[in-house]
């Protein structure tokens, strides 16, 4: 008794009508899991830091400790 041969035949597009919607669900699914876990909380941080954050005032206070070569501190 020999073994049965293997079919060869249209086996990538057999083997692709079946992992190929696989694949884009499960990518699909890693997408909105990354969309929700991380960039949307990322974006609710950054607006909560811009809501309070004050530009002029961090300017003077990197003026005044002397970070900037451009500009001298207002005491000297």
């Amino acid at each position: 008794m020999s073994l049965a041969k293997p079919l060869m035949r249209g086996l990538l597009a057999k083997r692709l009508r079946f992992h190929l919607p696989i694949a884009f669900g499960l990518a699909f699914a890693a997408a909105v899991a990354f969309k929700y876990t991380v960039t949307e909380p990322r974006k609710r941080a950054y607006a909560d830091f811009y809501k309070q954050y004050d530009a002029v005032k961090e300017f003077n206070a990197m003026r005044e400790a002397g970070v900037f070569q451009s500009v001298r501190p207002s005491g000297e």
